[in-house]
């Protein structure tokens, strides 16, 4: 998965985890274990009555709602990812 993220350096990325909980930031590095964002919204999806792809939907119309500077997510956590560019309207 390494190798595969690397190409989306310094682009607004979507990780999604295996639990309630999505990621939406620029990715600034990848490591063995770990991808790194800056300006990102960390959001638990549980909190609200709004699914996943509905949140990254609104993320990609109204922007990112950073509320944290850097994060490090474990990549063992993440399922998918994709650019927020490449996420589409249904």
């Amino acid at each position: 998965m390494k190798e595969d993220l690397e190409q989306f350096l310094k682009q607004k990325v979507v990780l999604d985890t295996r639990s309630t909980w999505i990621y939406i930031g620029v990715l600034e590095k990848v490591t063995e274990s770990c991808a790194v964002l800056s300006e990102v919204d960390v959001h638990e999806s549980s909190d609200t009555s709004t699914s996943k792809e509905f949140y990254v939907l609104e993320s990609k119309t109204t922007g990112i709602k950073a509320n944290r500077y850097l994060v490090y997510v474990n990549l063992d956590y993440v399922v998918s990812f994709s650019t927020l560019d490449d996420v589409k309207q249904f």
